[in-house]
């Protein structure tokens, strides 16, 4: 997609102010919640082009095929949006965007790899198109080019976010494939996953705006927080998307947690709500992953609540998230990031 086009769609007037326990968004104005940074964000998508030069030709066409694969931007948004929301307005500002998206893209393009996922967004995963030699050390590629970046900022203290945030990442994948296939996972289990493997680079990203404008402690922990929350909602949302989304909405095949044997809460709630028959068809279908008892397994989720359980569960993250943004004076930045947990829970991809 041109670079003129890819945020445009986001220049859609500010949705009026709403409480954020009772607003409800609808997929469709994350374009309007992301208007205040939406010309910031096209400038990241040049600055992200500019800086995957590379004389290697196949490291600029995955890493463009990834680019161009598109997403809903949230962690570079969320840099961008913190920032404002501190009164910061620098140029480092759009460096540390396309740096999280970077980190954000190499952790694809290696999960990808692990899953063995075939489909992502609608398209062709990198590994589908490539191989999985290329999709691994383009990976690497993005990520040694994001610490590039990060070293041109000459800031200890956005070094350290940034390489706490990618060790920890590091271990929640590691974390999530030794759950996989255990039956025996509960939901302790797999908050740690959440919040080490999706729900950090959420928090490092609203953190770096409050580091950018030497905000007070407190704001910056705040940010922090609510960063860490927001990502949880998200991440649980996108399990239960995996058992009650439209394939054409989520841009990728439902049950693909199942088949790689990933106990998600909506499967772990199932085995504790769910009858002895039932509970057991659940525990066989993590052990031995594949689709072949996906409508069975789905039909237990549905029977249980497990789907509404995990939502509630995302609400009550995004209400935390909301919480942690007391501190901040009144603008159009924060009133973004008061809709975003509620976007995370009601969207449909």
């Amino acid at each position: 997609m041109p670079v003129k086009g890819l945020y445009a769609t986001l220049r859609a007037p500010a949705a009026p102010a709403m409480s954020p326990s009772t607003v409800s968004v609808s997929p469709s104005s994350a374009n309007a919640i992301l208007a205040p940074v939406a010309e910031d964000m096209q400038q990241v998508d040049e600055l992200i082009r500019a800086r995957l030069a590379s004389d290697v030709a196949l490291v600029r066409q995955v890493a463009e095929y990834i680019v161009a694969g598109g997403g809903k931007r949230l962690r570079p948004a969320l840099v961008l949006l913190s920032a404002g929301a501190v009164g910061f307005r620098g140029q480092a500002r759009l460096e540390l965007a396309a740096v999280v998206e970077f980190i954000h893209t190499a952790t694809l393009l290696h999960d990808d790899v692990v899953d063995e996922s075939q489909l992502r967004r609608g398209r062709r995963t990198a590994n589908a198109a490539f191989g999985n030699a290329a999709s691994v050390l383009v990976g690497d590629f993005l990520y040694s080019r994001a610490f590039q970046m990060m070293v041109g900022l000459d800031s200890m203290r956005v070094m350290r976010v940034l390489a706490d945030a990618t060790n920890t990442i590091a271990e929640g994948e590691v974390l999530q494939l030794m759950n996989c296939h255990d039956p025996d996972v509960d939901e302790a289990r797999y908050l740690e996953v959440v919040r080490r493997k999706t729900a950090k680079l959420f928090e490092a990203a609203a953190r770096l705006g409050a580091v950018l404008g030497a905000a007070a402690p407190a704001v910056e922990e705040g940010l922090a927080a609510y960063g860490m929350h927001l990502g949880t909602a998200f991440q649980v949302i996108d399990d239960v998307l995996d058992y009650s989304g439209d394939a054409e909405e989520t841009g990728k095949s439902l049950g693909d947690d199942l088949a790689e044997g990933k106990p998600t809460l909506p499967l772990i709630r199932a085995m504790q709500a769910a009858g002895p028959r039932e509970r057991e068809l659940v525990r066989r279908a993590i052990q031995d992953g594949g689709r072949e008892g996906f409508a069975p397994v789905l039909a237990a989720i549905r029977a249980s609540g497990a789907l509404d359980y995990a939502r509630a569960a995302a609400r009550r993250e995004a209400e935390l998230a909301t919480r942690a943004m007391r501190g901040l004076a009144p603008s159009a930045y924060r009133d973004s990031l008061l809709e975003l947990p509620s976007f995370s829970v009601t969207r449909r991809s």
